[in-house]
């Protein structure tokens, strides 16, 4: 999977230096032909994400697309949709719930700062899914739904169709399945939809939460840094990373004072999304796409 990604980036760069496919879309030549000039190339950001998606959230208007369609693993991206499903649920936040063995990533092994046998309320289990992408937690979560964990995933899934979510597919809550799939272009939906939840807003961004565990407060922290920066107003926030996945990131955040939803999947590198995250940032408070999208400050839309 690691070489494919490899490959495609490869055929993908040589195919621009020659003109070959536009700069936007999943689609190839067929896609570009769609570009506006709000996404020409010559003003485009250079960004380092194989798929990526921006988008004003006010006017719905597409700023920036690159392989939008395209369906691939979306990672820890899921416990946004797990984070919903648990709300619509109406469960009590502050009931207990404790960690099981059950809730041990059996797939790939990772780690977990929630021991089994910590007991935690609901409102917690959510709060570190969300803001520290606590695996385990998303698992309990998902095994104390009504129905238990098979349900809490037909749930999932149901409420991507009702979000019209077309490409997005769940198998479990937490992400660490490659087989957990969406596009950019439905993530955009998932985020949009996501911010009307003031908890999922309060939690996914906020930058650290402590909980008692076994008698002993232990500190969680944001997996996404820029929560911390004051140049940042940010609405929604969800890193994600498995191998087939890459790095991912997914937003909304206020820029030139406008609500804007931020998906960049695959990053290559580390620290890429988040470059990529401030490379928008400054594309758009540069003005390069004022005249075509509204974003100036003499906007009054």
């Amino acid at each position: 999977m690691q070489s494919s990604r490899w490959i495609r980036r490869l055929v993908v760069a040589a195919s621009l230096a020659w003109g070959m496919i536009g700069p936007v879309g999943a689609g190839g030549p067929k896609q570009a032909a769609k570009a506006t000039p709000a996404t020409a190339a010559s003003s485009r950001p250079a960004l380092r994400s194989e798929a990526f998606l921006l988008a004003d959230q006010a006017t719905g208007q597409i700023l920036l697309e690159q392989n939008a369609d395209q369906v691939v693993p979306i990672a820890s991206i899921s416990k946004l949709m797990t984070a919903m499903v648990v709300l619509d649920a109406g469960q009590g936040l502050s009931d207990i719930l404790r960690v099981s063995d059950d809730d041990i990533d059996s797939l790939r092994g990772s780690r977990s700062r929630l021991p089994v046998g910590a007991r935690l309320s609901r409102e917690d289990m959510l709060h570190l899914a969300l803001m520290a992408s606590e695996n385990r937690a998303a698992s309990a979560l998902a095994r104390h739904y009504p129905g238990g964990t098979s349900a809490f995933v037909r749930a999932m899934n149901i409420k991507a169709r009702l979000l019209g979510l077309e490409d997005t597919h769940f198998v479990e809550p937490t992400g660490l399945s490659a087989s957990n799939v969406s596009s950019a272009r439905d993530l955009l939906r998932l985020v949009s939809s996501a911010a009307g939840y003031p908890l999922i807003r309060a939690f996914s961004t906020a930058e650290a939460h402590e909980v008692n565990i076994n008698g002993r407060l232990r500190r969680f922290g944001n997996t996404n840094g820029l929560v911390k920066s004051p140049d940042w107003r940010i609405g929604v926030s969800k890193t994600g990373y498995i191998r087939e996945a890459g790095r991912c990131l997914v937003m909304q955040a206020w820029i030139n004072d406008r609500p804007m939803i931020v998906v960049l999947l695959d990053s290559y590198g580390k620290y890429s999304r988040t470059a990529d995250a401030k490379r928008i940032k400054t594309w758009i408070e540069s003005g390069a796409i004022r005249q075509h999208a509204g974003l100036g400050p003499d906007s009054s839309s």
